[in-house]
């Protein structure tokens, strides 16, 4: 049965798949409650518990021209070297340090053999997920609404491997990055199955501050290979760690959000929800 975290994300969710679907009629908070099937004092309470933010800023984050403002901005010197200094504030990666670490070749090759992963499900803002860890880092984070469908898909990465339904210390943390209050935040660190330059564009996504976006063709210059745009995209798309590693916030050039591979709606959701969490902390 789902919580009511879950019940309260569908029907933004629902909110948001209207408001992208009539983006150019700019419908006002009683027609989006109504489609919602709330009332409007109950729909922008709702809205702004679970965004942090009223619909009507929420749609700003997620619309097509903020969303090249902020391409825009991402180029910016100033701001990059603030970043990659750690002076930057309002980064995602706030008291947070990311590491990725490749499986070995012989880990890579024979499908997680001789590994022992934990695994299990938590709520998040986006809806249910599994995580899994092994005993060097977190090497699977999935939104999965269906616990069977999401094992298997773990179980497909890693079809080798001993799996134990267990919550670990690896994973809490991990799923710290959820709160608001980041403080809790220690190292995580990432046990991935990747070849190399699918591990190095991981790497460039970690980059990418909470509230900021970049394009395939961004990535693909970062990592020195400016004509891979399309393999850039395939490697992002198979990237095995939900939110943790941002692939959210790459979005094609013209600002058009894209695909994702936990769904648009969920994409768009989580854009607009972390535009809103940076602009809270101004």
């Amino acid at each position: 049965m789902n919580t009511q975290e879950n019940i309260n994300y569908n029907r933004i969710a629902d909110a948001i798949d209207y408001i992208k679907a009539n983006f150019k009629d700019q419908p006002n908070l009683d027609e989006v409650a109504e489609r919602v099937h709330l009332s409007p004092f109950h729909f922008q309470r709702l809205f702004s518990d679970w965004a942090g933010t009223s619909p009507k800023k929420f749609l700003q984050y997620t619309s097509l021209e903020h969303a090249k403002k902020l391409l825009k901005e991402n180029q910016a010197t100033i701001s990059e070297t603030a970043y990659e200094t750690g002076l930057s504030g309002t980064s995602r990666l706030h008291d947070l340090f990311v590491n990725i670490e490749g499986m070995t070749p012989a880990e890579y090759k024979n499908g997680g053999k001789n590994l022992s992963i934990n695994y299990s499900f938590a709520e998040s803002p986006f809806g249910n997920i599994i995580v899994a860890s092994t005993q060097k880092g977190i090497c699977f984070m999935a939104f999965a609404e269906d616990e069977a469908i999401g094992f298997h898909d773990l179980k497909n990465k890693f079809p080798n491997a001993t799996f134990s339904r267990k919550l670990d210390l690896t994973q809490q943390n991990a799923l710290f990055i959820f709160q608001n209050d980041w403080s809790k935040l220690s190292e995580i660190k990432l046990h991935l199955k990747g070849t190399d330059f699918q591990l190095k564009v991981w790497e460039t996504l970690l980059k990418i501050p909470m509230g900021q976006l970049s394009t395939y063709s961004a990535i693909a210059q970062k990592i020195q290979k400016p004509n891979a745009s399309r393999a850039v995209g395939t490697a992002i798309g198979s990237n095995p760690v939900a939110f943790l590693i941002p692939c959210h916030r790459v979005i094609q050039s013209s600002g058009i959000f894209g695909g994702y591979m936990w769904g648009n709606t969920r994409k768009t959701a989580i854009i607009g929800w972390e535009g809103a969490q940076v602009n809270s902390q101004l």
